[in-house]
């Protein structure tokens, strides 16, 4: 299975840094400050490190020099991606943005039978799931908290969008059952789609490449409830702009027969991944899976 702890990196004071920054002096000074910070863990030959450099050499096929200063660029743009959450969150600056498909997610409000929006860990999808008050719907982000309890609560204070609200995912499961209710209510629900604890269902599909396991749940949650499903992606451009994309929102069934069911899981599994494929063509640097995501031992 993918070797993801479950555990996600950043602290509240690490948070608390970056809005003083923002606060006080503003967005482009906020940017300079994480040349340094990008460049700590730059100089760290860590797991996250040795994951990115090998995922731009050996899946985007960069050349050494240019997958090791992608290394860098990877830190900084995944820096910037934070920050841009607490500036859109609290509203300390100003973004554009390009859309393309933002009518499928009107048209799934309109419909009134809700839906689930998923995405990955490329891009910013903490943006996207805020920018999501366009299409006038109550909005729930599922997030994987791990230990960071705070950083949640933290984020909850200086986020002023009162339509969006977080489920954490939690070991006792009870996330399943808020996003079950939320499903009942005919809302959205928007979720990661590449990453996975241990135990959980997965359907393995080639990516890059290489097989790569990709959760099944969401999919199979979403056609239990007969909720159409759409993938969304918002990814950075350059420093103040963002490019959101949004597909058609399609109602899945699936066999009941576990063959064929699988088959049909990965054909749906196979177009998210396709669509990852082409993000990161365009943006190679903005892959943030710091782990070994092809690790897919039985």
């Amino acid at each position: 299975m993918a070797a993801w702890d479950g555990k996600s990196k950043g602290s509240k004071s690490g948070y608390s840094f970056f809005v003083f920054i923002l606060r006080t002096f503003g967005v482009w000074p906020t940017y300079v400050v994480l040349y340094p910070a990008a460049c700590y863990f730059f100089i760290q030959p860590n797991q996250a490190w040795k994951s990115i450099y090998s995922f731009l050499r050996t899946k985007v096929g960069l050349s050494p020099w240019k997958a090791f200063t992608g290394v860098y660029k990877n830190f900084y743009i995944f820096g910037q991606t934070l920050v841009d959450r607490v500036i859109v969150m609290a509203g300390y600056g100003k973004f554009t943005f390009t859309f393309d498909g933002e009518e499928n997610l009107i048209r799934m409000v309109e419909e009134g039978a809700g839906g689930l929006l998923i995405s990955a860990h490329l891009g910013n999808w903490e943006i996207a799931g805020h920018l999501l008050y366009r299409v006038k719907a109550k909005i729930n982000v599922v997030m994987f908290e791990g230990e960071h309890e705070k950083v949640k609560e933290y984020m909850d204070r200086v986020k002023g969008e009162k339509n969006l609200n977080i489920i954490a995912i939690k070991e006792d499961l009870s996330h399943l059952y808020a996003i079950n209710d939320a499903f009942e209510r005919k809302e959205l629900v928007c979720m990661h789609g590449d990453r996975f604890l241990p135990g959980a269902r997965t359907i393995e599909v080639p990516f890059l490449g290489e097989p790569a396991c990709f959760p099944s749940g969401p999919l199979l949650m979403a056609a239990k409830y007969k909720v159409p499903v759409s993938f969304v992606f918002a990814m950075k451009e350059h420093a103040s702009h963002y490019y959101f994309s949004a597909t058609k929102g399609v109602v899945y069934t699936y066999d009941r027969d576990k063959n064929k069911q699988a088959e049909q899981l990965k054909q749906t599994v196979g177009m998210f991944v396709q669509l990852i494929e082409k993000n990161i063509k365009k943006y190679p640097y903005q892959w943030f899976n710091y782990y070994n995501f092809w690790q897919t031992g039985k």
